[in-house]
């Protein structure tokens, strides 16, 4: 396991709670960016710093989108996960089956000390008072989608059509990136773990008030 992604995990697992007892990590990035691969490390290193808290559960947001709401799974992801897990209550969710086209039988999330939300998306504005971190996976667009093509091949092309203009427009109007305080570059070796833009904004802004103090009263 990478060094530097134990340590990573280390500081993940020193936050504050963010969601009743329950450390809310997100990972977001364009469709194709690395998101599952790098989640499932991610959960992998959580378990080896701290293995008495058992397993680190990842809920994957592609069980609560469907063909006809890409992303209008607010409401449900709320419902039945948010609300649960700040209760301290596991949360109980019906994942979508892509190929049948229906929801299938409920999937428990426990409300473990870390879970981690992984896909497009998870760093919208009506999630980000729950999390404990958002971290964006730096890969463009452009890149992150010819990596997803490839991957699934011409069979898929004309949903891919479709997923790209959706996405646009959902960042558009609900940009996850410039609230991120991570940004993840994936190198040949392991991962490069950045500052993210808000975390960068906060920066300049302790300076800014260290360097031009207010008024003393």
């Amino acid at each position: 396991m990478d060094d530097d992604l134990r340590r990573q995990a280390a500081a993940l697992r020193a936050l504050a709670p963010s969601c009743g007892p329950v450390r809310l990590v997100a990972v977001d990035g364009h469709a194709g960016s690395g998101k599952s691969t790098f989640a499932a490390r991610l959960a992998a290193a959580l378990g080896e710093v701290d293995p008495a808290a058992g397993a680190v559960p990842v809920l994957h947001l592609d069980d609560l989108a469907t063909h006809e709401e890409l992303f209008a799974w607010t409401e449900r992801m709320l419902a039945q996960v948010v609300e649960p897990l700040a209760r301290g209550e596991s949360a109980r969710y019906d994942p979508y089956d892509w190929s049948l086209r229906r929801f299938g039988g409920p999937r428990v999330l426990e409300a473990a000390p870390v879970v981690l939300i992984e896909g497009v998306g998870a760093g919208r504005r009506a999630l980000r008072p729950y999390l404990a971190r958002l971290l964006w996976m730096e890969r463009s667009a452009e890149e992150s989608w010819a990596r997803g093509r490839r991957r699934d091949g011409s069979e898929l092309s004309g949903f891919w059509d479709g997923w790209t203009v959706a996405e646009t427009r959902h960042f558009s109007g609900d940009p996850s990136r410039p609230f991120a305080q991570t940004l993840v570059r994936e190198c040949q070796e392991g991962y490069e773990w950045l500052p993210g833009p808000a975390q960068t904004a906060r920066s300049i802004q302790a300076i800014t008030e260290r360097e031009c103090p207010g008024p003393p009263y």
